[in-house]
């Protein structure tokens, strides 16, 4: 089941309308909802609800016993056996037909023949999600961060909360369980703000993402003939339909819980009003690279250990990163670019502080900047190999500038909407998301004209979306 489907848009009023005629019973309403979601999940096959099931109860059972365990041999050796068999499903449903590869094609450059066994592993939806979600759990338990749980209930509502359970954000134990083990009350205004949030995702992901994929498609079907001048626009509209396709999602999700009256962490904010690289990975995916902030770079040691072991920190996180992403060396590729990247002002001595002002009109050279940078690496990430994604960029930084009127027909609604979508964030990049209305200022306190925007905004998704594609981060 997704978002953006009927059948979602048909499951979402009912478990809205049940969760809520439940409101005097915690424990029936976190019942209800672990069941909604694993009905939301198993929507696409219900055998993955066994791994769900498996991940969910086996960090269940380890908190507890972190919890009573008072030897850290015996404490080590429970979270190492728990993230061991967490890591070992989704390496085998995720990574084994790779490694597979992987190793069979070193063996035929070594000049050995060895044939390919036939595994047909299917991948999880969301897999990587809600085990990094798991796993961060058990790791503050044993850091005795936070305490283990006993409401078993609660703990698998964590887990699975249909809203997040298949492409995040990544939730920390501290923010979400908290919730789910404390008293909801359905509050109007939160609601509201929440449909806002979802009507501005759909726009984004169905709109904006779905009309350049169309584009996309096109152009990377047949980059070898293409022109330089639809070499730089299938780049740019794909840097776009990433963003509204993952930006979209986390709106959605996002918007969606605070429907049940639950706050999840944001995942975006406006990472392409970026002023350098640095600054675009703390605004792009933020649950994931806090996760691998929190659990690899600062354990490796983060930036205290010299310029040296800051610069290997950095390449092991953006390693696992890329390798997170998808079982291709493409993704792998892509995470060392950006590690490059990030190395460079270190290297120059003039590493880029946390910059806290609003982006303003006179860094646009910097944003401009940063954008190409994160563009050149977005086509490594949507490219099928290594060899297409170097083809691709050779032909795009060696082919004479040429135009063709052909062009102009080429993506030409998903440039619109993606300019629409550059000037709106642009306007709004003070707010948490676009339509965050200000209740005491401006035309839209008025009702009427808050209303109209809505209308305008749902007229527009619903005459001008694209061809329907499944969320690119599904795949992770």
């Amino acid at each position: 089941m997704t978002f953006a489907s009927l059948t979602f848009l048909i499951f979402l009023p009912i478990v809205f309308v049940l969760y809520w005629m439940l409101n005097g019973s915690l424990r029936w309403q976190n019942l209800f909802l672990v069941a909604a979601s694993y009905v939301f999940y198993g929507w696409w096959d219900y055998r993955f609800l066994i791994l769900i099931l498996i991940t969910s109860v086996s960090s269940y059972v380890c908190g507890l016993m972190l919890e009573r365990l008072r030897q850290p041999r015996r404490r080590k050796f429970a979270v190492a056996a728990n993230v061991v068999l967490n890591l070992g499903i989704l390496g085998c449903f995720k990574y084994l037909n790779f490694f597979i590869d992987s190793f069979v094609s070193v063996l035929d450059i070594l000049g050995w023949h060895a044939d390919k066994p036939l595994l047909q592993v299917v991948l999880p939806v969301g897999i990587s999600f809600y085990t990094f979600q798991s796993l961060s759990y058990v790791l503050d338990v044993y850091r005795r961060k936070i305490e283990a749980t006993r409401d078993a209930i609660a703990f698998l509502a964590y887990i699975s909360f249909f809203p997040q359970l298949v492409a995040g954000p990544i939730e920390r134990a501290s923010n979400l369980l908290p919730q789910m083990t404390g008293k909801r009350h359905f509050d109007y205004a939160q609601a509201t703000d929440g449909l806002r949030q979802m009507l501005w995702g759909f726009f984004k992901k169905m709109v904006v993402a779905d009309n350049c994929a169309l584009a996309v498609n096109q152009v990377w079907d047949q980059w070898q003939d293409a022109s330089s001048a639809q070499l730089v626009l299938g780049a740019v509209l794909f840097t776009f339909q990433i963003y509204g396709d993952f930006s979209g999602y986390s709106d959605i999700a996002i918007g969606t819980a605070r429907l049940f009256g639950i706050r999840l962490s944001d995942n975006f904010r406006y990472p392409y009003f970026s002023r350098s690289v640095t600054e675009f990975w703390r605004r792009w995916h933020i649950s994931l690279m806090s996760w691998f902030r929190d659990y690899v770079y600062i354990p490796l040691g983060g930036s205290r250990g010299g310029r040296g072991k800051t610069l290997r920190n950095i390449f092991i996180v953006f390693f696992l990163s890329g390798l997170w992403h998808g079982a291709n060396w493409t993704f792998v590729v892509w995470g060392l670019y950006n590690a490059c990247l990030l190395a460079i002002p270190i290297l120059l001595g003039r590493q880029h502080k946390k910059v806290e002002h609003t982006p303003v009109l006179r860094e646009l050279p910097q944003i401009v900047c940063t954008f190409v940078l994160v563009t050149i690496g977005w086509t490594m990430f949507r490219s099928a190999s290594i060899a297409d994604g170097i083809g691709f960029l050779g032909r795009l930084f060696t082919l004479l500038p040429s135009f063709n009127p052909a062009d102009l027909t080429l993506g030409k609604a998903a440039s619109l909407w993606c300019l629409c979508l550059v000037v709106i964030e642009w306007m709004t990049r003070d707010r948490r998301y676009a339509l965050e209305l200000p209740p005491t200022r401006g035309i839209f306190r008025h009702t009427a004209a808050r209303w109209l925007l809505y209308y305008v905004l749902f007229f527009v998704i619903f005459l001008f979306h694209g061809q329907t594609q499944t969320f690119i981060y599904f795949q992770f």
